[in-house]
C-alpha cells in the first residue's frame, strides 16, 4: 500500500467513526474533518478544512459561558503546550446555532524526531440522542410531542408534575422547577416572521434540553415559555442549573440573510413543597419568572 494509499485507507476509516474526530496544525488551522463531524456539528468539510479553530465556527464555550477559542483558556493550546492527551467537557455552537455538550479528548501529533506538529481532537456528543429519539417516538405514540421544538408538550409536563408532586407527598423524593420565556419573543417574529420564530423556539430548546441531566424533563408549556422538571438538586444547585441554562441560550443565535439574530430567557426557580398542587407550583415559578423579566430580563430568579 502507497503511502497515499494509506492515509485514504485510515481517512476511509475515519470518516465512518460515530464521533467527530479534526487534526489541526500548530497555527490551530483545520486540516481535517471526519463525517462524525460533520453529523455532530452540522458543518461539512468543505466548510470547516483550512480554517482556524478560533474562526467563528464552534465558538466553544464552557458551562459559565466562557468563550474558548479566542483565549489562553482554549483547550488545544493547553494540550498542545503539555505534549499529553488531556480531557474536558465543553460546548460547542451547532451550524444551526444551538449549543451541545460534547466531551473532547485531544493528544498532540509528533513527528518521527518527537517535534509537535498539531494536535488531532475527538469529541463526542452528550446529548443522549439515542435516548432522546426513543422518546422523541413514544411522545409522537402518546400525543405528548410539541411539534415545533421536539420536546414534550404541556400535557406532557403535567404528567410528570402530577407524578412528582405524588413522590413527593408519599416518599419525599425532592423535585424543583424550572419556568422560563424567551425575551421579547413577539418582536423576533414582528421583526422576522414566525418562521424565524419557530427556528428561535427549536434553538431555545436544543440549547436548554442539552444544558440539563438526561432524565431532567423538559417541556414547552406554551407560547414561548418552557418547564423543565428537575430532581435531587438543593437551591443552590438548582440556580447553578438554571443560571447554566441562561447562559447557554445567550450564547446561542441563528443567521438569516446575513444577520444573526440573538435571543434570551427569563428564568424563574422554585423548590416543590409538600402542600403544592401544579397550579401552584407553576404559578411561584411563573411569578419568579417575571421578577426576572422585572429586574431586567436575561437572569435567574430562585425562591
Amino acid at each position: 500500500m502507497t503511502v497515499e494509499g494509506g492515509a485514504d485507507f485510515y481517512r476511509r476509516i475515519l470518516d465512518n467513526v460515530y464521533d467527530g474526530v479534526y487534526l489541526l496544525d500548530l497555527d490551530r488551522r483545520i486540516t481535517y474533518w471526519n463525517g462524525g463531524a460533520e453529523r455532530i456539528t452540522g458543518y461539512t468539510a468543505g466548510e470547516v478544512v483550512g480554517t482556524h479553530c478560533w474562526d467563528n465556527v464552534l465558538m466553544h464555550i464552557d458551562g459559565l459561558g466562557n468563550r474558548l477559542c479566542n483565549s489562553d483558556a482554549c483547550p488545544v493550546v493547553g494540550f498542545i503546550e503539555a505534549g499529553e492527551p488531556r480531557e474536558a467537557e465543553i460546548y460547542l455552537r451547532h451550524k444551526d446555532g444551538y449549543r451541545v455538550p460534547i466531551s473532547i479528548r485531544t493528544a498532540p501529533l509528533f513527528e518521527d524526531s518527537g517535534r509537535i506538529t498539531g494536535a488531532v481532537e475527538v469529541f463526542t456528543d452528550n446529548s443522549s440522542g439515542v435516548a432522546a429519539q426513543q422518546q422523541i417516538k413514544e411522545l409522537e405514540r402518546l400525543a405528548l410531542l410539541d411539534p415545533i421544538t421536539g420536546l414534550g408538550n404541556r400535557r406532557h409536563a403535567d404528567i410528570h408534575l402530577r407524578a412528582r408532586l405524588d413522590q413527593l407527598v408519599r416518599y419525599g423524593w425532592p423535585f424543583s422547577l424550572l419556568y422560563y420565556d424567551i425575551d421579547f419573543f413577539k418582536r423576533v417574529n414582528d421583526t422576522y416572521g414566525h418562521d424565524v420564530g419557530d427556528e428561535v423556539l427549536k434553538v431555545v430548546a436544543r440549547s436548554t434540553k442539552g444544558g440539563m441531566r438526561s432524565f431532567d424533563v423538559v417541556s414547552r408549556w406554551g407560547g414561548e415559555e418552557f418547564t423543565a422538571i428537575i430532581e435531587y438538586v438543593d437551591e443552590k444547585h438548582l440556580g447553578g442549573i438554571a443560571e447554566k441554562i441562561r447562559t447557554l441560550v445567550e450564547h446561542s443565535s441563528i443567521r438569516r440573510d446575513g444577520e444573526t439574530i440573538h435571543v434570551t430567557i427569563s428564568v424563574g426557580a422554585t423548590e416543590a413543597r409538600s402542600d403544592d398542587s401544579i397550579e401552584t407550583l407553576v404559578n411561584r415559578a411563573d411569578e419568579l419568572m417575571y421578577e426576572s423579566k422585572e429586574a431586567g430580563r436575561n437572569r435567574v430568579t430562585t425562591g
